[in-house]
């Protein structure tokens, strides 16, 4: 078994690929830029700073791999793409530690800032000399159900026509990231979606239902480019459906553990 960072590690994902890491055996490490927070059964937390640098020598000293889960998209130029190469510094500096980074689909095809970074992040580790894995993903069922929860609070929902979503089981990519630090580099991996393509639509309608609101909703014609990708299917890939809960799955699951925490 292997010494394994993980980046990001006290966030949705991160939490659950030091999970899956420590549970195959290997020493998992998570990078934080505190050490507040609850811990991870398993893991050690080491304090350093992507946006700065700080504490990144010590952080990848002696890791065989890194899984790169850090993201923020309010500053994706500082933390996504001078982060990743500052990391990226430290680990060749370190040695050769096989790198696995979690991207989005998309990336290459949806014109927003962020997407941007992510991508150009995926070319810095493609070209940085270590071995590297990527892995690209729909969005998680919890990011969905934040966004939906944000548009029905609204007295008329506004739903963007022809938009689609695939969401994906963040367990599921906490998997297949754990796996990809045990079968070592693999360049681009599949883009892995989730087991369902459903119309926003759809989505919003559900979501009044389940919540016994009543709101109207109305479908829009969204100018521009970035629409324009997503009614596309930009984001989606409807021939790598994952396993993994599904949406109904995910919804009566929250439902449950609501009903256990009252």
């Amino acid at each position: 078994m292997t010494t394994v960072l993980v980046t990001g590690g006290t966030g949705l994902l991160g939490r659950r690929v030091a999970r899956a890491l420590a549970s195959d055996g290997h020493t998992v490490r998570i990078l934080s830029r505190t050490t507040a927070g609850p811990p991870t059964p398993g893991a050690d937390v080491v304090v350093a700073d992507l946006a700065t640098g700080a504490g990144l020598a010590e952080a990848v000293a002696g890791t065989s791999a890194i899984v790169h889960c850090a993201t923020d998209p309010r500053r994706s130029r500082t933390v996504d793409v001078g982060g990743t190469e500052r990391l990226l510094r430290a680990a060749r500096d370190a040695g050769r530690p096989h790198v696995v980074y979690v991207s989005i689909v998309g990336v290459d095809r949806i014109p927003t800032q962020y997407y941007r970074s992510k991508l150009a992040a995926e070319r810095t580790i493609e070209a940085s000399g270590l071995p590297w894995t990527v892995l690209r993903t729909t969005q998680f069922h919890e990011f969905v159900d934040d966004l939906l929860g944000r548009l029905v609070r609204l007295p008329v929902v506004p739903v963007p026509r022809g938009w689609r979503f695939q969401p994906v089981d963040v367990e599921e990519v906490a998997r297949r990231l754990a796996d990809a630090v045990a079968c070592g580099p693999a360049g681009r991996l599949p883009d892995l979606g989730g087991p369902e393509v459903l119309p926003v639509a759809e989505l919003v309608r559900g979501r009044l239902r389940d919540t016994g609101r009543r709101r109207p909703v109305l479908e829009l014609p969204l100018p521009g480019a970035f629409a324009a990708a997503l009614r596309a299917g930009a984001d989606l890939v409807p021939g790598n459906r994952s396993g993994g809960c599904t949406w109904r799955d995910f919804l009566d699951g929250r439902s449950r553990s609501r009903l256990l925490e009252g």
